[in-house]
């Protein structure tokens, strides 16, 4: 069971678009440090990107450790809650909400692969509840309904594509562009997770906008690390502003040990705290 809440997801959601670009002008190679060299009896990785499958399940886990206090985030497929945040229900493998329309679109993406679905009729009331906490129309047999769906591999498949085009994909490419590296791109994915994409301050478009008035970025002649903490710091200023996200640990305990250690490819053998639990990534 999740036990830390989210930050609203302003608006509806949206594609990279909604992302804050910043103009870019290709960092010198000097700009860029090295990450250290992995710990004795560790397994060395290439340096790639948050897309690759491995890093990209290594980005998962860590997600999941924060959200539902657990590395399993494939058992979070059936996960649906209120956890009275004014969003409604939260639910699946990244939180989608029936208050800020994610859910929704999941839903309706879910019954575009396969009509006829156990969760098809509750799309009036979807649309209903969006941008509200209610539950009108949907309560306890919707939360059946949903662990039902979730044994089902094509509202895995959804959960999965939606989780990608409107978070993971949008962060990764923006992070790229940036000229960060899978650190910097997993910085960015955690932020997009619980802030949203959008614009405003309070969104992970105004948070990356706060950090580029501190620091450039690689993309822009700018040193990583510099520009990691400065993110971070943004970040930290948004999560204070609301009650649910007082502890920052997940960035205290978690994102800035592993930019302190300058694993900027984050390669395991990964060891973090968030909420107090202690985790580890071996391999």
């Amino acid at each position: 069971m999740r036990t830390q809440h989210r930050t609203a997801r302003t608006a509806r959601l949206a594609l990279a678009a909604l992302l804050v670009a910043a103009p870019a002008t290709v960092a010198a190679a000097g700009a860029v440090h090295a990450a250290p060299a992995p710990a004795a009896g560790s397994v060395r990785l290439a340096a790639v990107g948050l897309d690759d499958p491995h890093k990209k399940d290594i980005a998962m886990q860590l997600v999941s450790s924060a959200e539902n206090s657990s590395l399993d985030w494939k058992a979070q497929y059936k996960y649906i809650e209120d956890i009275n945040d004014g969003r409604g229900y939260t639910a699946g493998i990244i939180g989608f909400c029936s208050g800020t329309g994610d859910m929704l679109e999941l839903v309706e993406h879910y019954t575009d692969l396969k009509p006829g679905n156990i969760l098809a009729k509750y799309l009036p009331a979807l649309r209903k509840v969006n941008g509200t906490d209610s539950h009108s129309g949907l309560g306890s047999a919707f939360e059946r309904d949903w662990a039902t769906a979730a044994k089902d591999t094509v509202f895995q498949q959804a959960q999965n594509e939606e989780r990608d085009r409107v978070y993971f994909n949008p962060s990764v490419n923006q992070a790229k562009a940036d000229g960060l590296r899978a650190l910097g791109q997993f910085v960015y994915y955690d932020a997009i997770v619980m802030h949203g994409p959008g614009t405003s301050s309070d969104s992970f478009g105004g948070i990356r906008a706060a950090a580029l008035k501190k620091a450039k970025s690689p993309a822009q002649g700018g040193d990583e690390a510099t520009y990691l903490k400065a993110f971070l710091d943004a970040r930290k200023v948004v999560m204070k502003q609301e009650e649910a996200h007082a502890d920052t640990s997940r960035v205290d305990t978690e994102q800035l040990v592993f930019l302190n250690a300058r694993n900027f490819d984050l390669n395991p053998p990964l060891k973090w705290k968030v909420y107090g639990d202690s985790y580890v990534i071996n391999s």
